[in-house]
């Protein structure tokens, strides 16, 4: 086994057994302030949404393109910066739009339980999909997706990147979506406007840190290729992982 297997390993058991813990342990016997246990929350919740390949891939396909063209570091950068912008910016406005529909639509409490029976069902599909390929539901940017990708990959220009991040972000929520709907739910719960919408632009500032630090990385075309090779090492055993925490979590939340 290798060395990047074993660090991926022991970094999937400690967050599962530091989330396990705290949850089953510390929750019943420590006191814990509201906001602290809500921030642990949403912040588990974010970091387990950004690990997400689809983004990534795009992200380093549109870094080795750029540099292909002959663009420098700074150019290269521009470009990565929009592309995270426009991610978030989606993130943002989808958060927003449903926070809005439930309480337009006066939906009572309870929406915690509804999103984490949504982050078990997407883990569920996720671990079907890894050992059932041919299962019809598939939590992947669907191929008619690609082409419209590839078109504004080839402008390569601050505009399109940008777009490219909204079109990226669009088509990658309902595939990896389910830990946002988690903390949507939490979020209406709690029933207060100004607090909900500073932990949901936390929310989206801590999903796209995995890919800001990727890009910073990357400004390099040497280390993007080294981080390239790596990225596309065990993404198997990644999305089993991935999905395997989303399972747990979402049982954790919505039986405690």
């Amino acid at each position: 086994m290798s060395k990047q297997k074993n660090i991926f390993y022991i970094a999937i058991g400690v967050l599962s057994v530091l989330l396990i813990g705290y949850f089953l342990i510390a929750k019943h016997f420590i006191i814990v302030p509201h906001g602290v246990e809500l921030f642990f929350l949403i912040s588990f919740s974010a970091l387990l949404d950004s690990i997400n390949p689809c983004a990534f891939s795009i992200l380093f396909l549109t870094i080795g393109f750029l540099f292909s063209l002959g663009r420098d570091r700074e150019n290269v950068f521009k470009a990565g910066l929009m592309y995270v912008f426009g991610i978030m910016a989606t993130y943002v406005l989808i958060g927003l739009g449903i926070l809005r529909v439930l309480s337009f639509f006066n939906v009572p409490n309870g929406m915690a339980k509804l999103g984490a029976m949504a982050i078990i069902v997407f883990g569920a599909i996720g671990l079907i999909n890894e050992f059932f390929p041919k299962f019809p539901i598939k939590l992947k940017i669907p191929h008619s997706a690609h082409l419209i990708i590839a078109k504004y990959i080839e402008k390569a220009s601050m505009v399109s990147s940008f777009i490219l991040g909204i079109a990226v972000g669009l088509f990658e929520f309902p595939c990896t979506g389910g830990p946002y709907l988690l903390v949507l739910g939490l979020l209406h719960d709690q029933g207060q406007f100004w607090s909900g919408l500073m932990y949901l632009l936390f929310y989206n500032v801590v999903f796209v840190l995995p890919l800001f630090v990727a890009l910073l990385l990357s400004v390099d075309k040497r280390v993007a290729d080294k981080i390239d090779v790596l990225r596309r090492q065990e993404t198997k055993q990644a999305r089993l992982a991935i999905a395997l925490i989303m399972i747990i979590l979402g049982l954790i939340i919505f039986f405690v």
